[in-house]
């Protein structure tokens, strides 16, 4: 349930043993993780370095979306990209099938397999500063974003990378960046922005979903941002638009949250909200760099509370799993997923199991307990008798 970043260009022994450990089940690369010389090759053997140390198919994420959104860069040999602006200005298909492509071709080869794109925000806001100015979005026509996300999931898919849709419910009308703050869209959001996410949907083209730290009080009154609300995720998301897959937050270390919520507070409330992997990226200035025992710590004090159902944790395990389950490249990934699902079995067969006889023993001790009170009145009954036959 733990996505997390590392500080430099080069294997981090933490995280790594975090990842041996099943600690952390994710990790996410920035430029900062590219290594200047002889790019291509040592990254790819850093990416290997955290996959093959890991229990469990590790997913090893990236947000190359093309253009200024883009972590590998033209600078390290790395093939060229274009924003989804650019893409959806030469308004073919043809274009977002190429860039697609490319990208997708580079990250397979490196052994990145989830792409924290494509962005289906709509350019409904051409002076937002996280979007539309920066070219994220392919258009501000819900038609034409659903239409160009498609062929880039695609060309993803084609080459075993999984995508993740962004920002839902919808980021494209905000004013103010969340890196920063929290972005109200109340006045601003329109139903049309989940018109790609609903068509994706039915369409069955969606791995995954990250959450927006926006702000929309005609979705949760509340006034709680997307990455905390049940009523966005649980309700909307799930329940009506139909989606049943593993759903990212943002980045857990924005100022969105971070000024906002405490730490432990804010994690409670995504993973009650439906969120199933929380991301850290550590990419943020003044990040907590060790986050990952103290997540951990925080998730099983909320279970053996109470505050949170373990058969919450087992929902996002399981949509964890199926994940990495479609993304599996080699045999022995899908040997070692078979393997956590048998060892999960037993687990639930023991705990079953340990019920069972604890009914049992409850069972037997009521009895043994009725019994005795039973021979306790016969005893007192007879005792009576016998005082009156004397008498």
């Amino acid at each position: 349930m733990i996505l997390i970043g590392f500080p430099k260009a080069e294997v981090d022994p933490v995280v790594l043993e975090e990842v041996k450990l099943g600690k952390a089940g994710s990790i996410i690369l920035f430029e900062k993780n590219v290594p200047a010389k002889n790019s291509y090759h040592e990254l790819e053997k850093m990416i290997w370095t955290y996959k093959k140390a890991a229990p469990i198919p590790l997913l090893v994420a990236i947000d190359q979306e093309g253009g200024k959104v883009n972590r590998l860069k033209e600078k390290y040999s790395l093939p060229r990209s274009v924003t989804a602006a650019a893409m959806g200005k030469d308004a073919s298909l043809d274009s977002v099938r190429f860039y697609g492509a490319s990208i997708a071709s580079t990250l397979s080869g490196l052994g990145i397999n989830i792409n924290f794109a494509p962005v289906v925000d709509l350019a409904s806001n051409p002076y937002n500063p996280i979007i539309a100015k920066v070219e994220r979005a392919f258009s501000a026509n819900e038609d034409t974003v659903y239409l160009m996300a498609r062929e880039y999931i695609k060309e993803h898919h084609k080459r075993q990378v999984l995508t993740v849709l962004k920002h839902f419910p919808g980021h494209g009308s905000s004013k103010d960046d969340t890196h920063l703050g929290l972005a109200d869209v109340t006045a601003t959001w329109e139903k049309r922005e989940l018109v790609p996410y609903q068509k994706l949907i039915n369409e069955q083209y969606v791995d995954a979903v990250m959450t927006a730290h926006i702000v929309n009080k005609n979705l949760d009154d509340r006034g709680l941002p997307g990455t905390l609300s049940d009523r966005m995720i649980n309700q909307l998301l799930r329940n009506d638009l139909g989606f049943d897959g593993v759903v990212f937050s943002d980045d857990m270390q924005m100022h969105a949250i971070t000024k906002h919520y405490g730490f432990e507070e804010a994690i409670k409330l995504a993973i009650l909200a439906g969120v199933d992997i929380l991301c850290f990226s550590n990419n943020i200035q003044g990040s907590d760099l060790r986050t990952v025992d103290r997540v951990h710590s925080i998730i099983k004090n909320y279970v053996s509370q109470g505050v949170i159902s373990q058969h919450r944790i087992d929902e996002s395990f399981k949509r964890i799993l199926e994940l990495k389950k479609r993304h599996s490249q080699t045999q022995e990934e899908i040997y070692r997923l078979e393997l956590v699902k048998i060892k999960k079995q037993g687990v639930e067969l023991e705990r079953r199991a340990r019920e069972e006889v604890e009914q049992a023993i409850k069972k037997a001790e009521q009895l043994n307990e009725e019994k005795n009170q039973d021979e306790s009145s016969s005893k007192k009954s007879k005792t009576k008798k016998k005082k009156k036959e004397n008498n």
